[in-house]
């Protein structure tokens, strides 16, 4: 039996789940990771060292680890599981914030200390300092490795598998199964892979230019 139309199909819909999980976990990572990178770098001690100790809670946890606590760790405590899509978003969006909390944070804190200084002798409050003066030179920074990291989450949406979701890794292994043809639906997988992965790739370049226009 050979690869169908009805095949592409069903793999067609895992590249859907597979772009919409991604988007759950950038999304809540963006918003948990950037409160994190602020505390990282608040003027308490406290709030410093609770942020860098999620962190590095969360990055030295594989996130396969991550998905099964999830999903299988209620149920050790006697409580109902998540339903797969809740487990892996959760999981993703952990493991998210961990890391764009250290990329966001290192942007912030390479804009120049000058900056700082002189939005400080304005008077301007923090949240004003932040908004109107370091935030927008940060940006500038961040776009490429953000970007760069939103790929590594479309890839690693592949190991929520483990939690019985069908995205489009699990979905080439459902239909692989079927046709045992490994070799033709792993193409066709990475061909997918390929196609959500390249155009983000570029769009990060030809953000990165234009947010550089005025460094020309």
């Amino acid at each position: 039996m050979s690869l169908t139309p009805v095949h592409i199909e069903f793999i067609a819909v895992g590249v859907l789940w597979t772009i919409g999980l991604s988007a759950i976990g950038f999304i809540g990572g963006s918003v948990l990771g950037f409160s994190m990178a602020l505390a990282r770098i608040s003027p308490s001690p406290l709030l410093r060292r609770l942020a860098s100790g999620y962190i590095q809670i969360v990055q030295g946890t594989p996130l396969l680890v991550t998905l099964f606590l999830f999903y299988f760790g209620l149920a050790v405590i006697g409580l109902d599981s998540l339903p797969a899509i809740v487990a892996a978003g959760l999981g993703l969006v952990i493991y998210s914030s961990a890391f764009l909390a250290e990329i966001w944070r290192g942007c912030l804190e390479s804009v120049p200390k000058t900056q700082w200084e002189a939005a400080e002798c304005l008077a301007l409050s923090r949240w004003q300092r932040m908004t109107r003066v370091i935030l927008p030179q940060a940006m500038r920074i961040a776009t490429a490795p953000t970007v760069g990291f939103l790929v590594q989450i479309v890839k690693n949406t592949s190991l929520a598998s483990v939690v019985g979701f069908v995205e489009l890794a699990q979905a080439g292994k459902l239909v692989n199964n079927t046709i045992f043809e490994p070799f033709t639906v792993f193409i066709v997988v990475a061909a997918f892979y390929f196609a959500i992965c390249y155009p983000l790739s570029a769009w990060s370049r030809s953000l990165e230019r234009k947010l550089n226009v005025g460094r020309r």
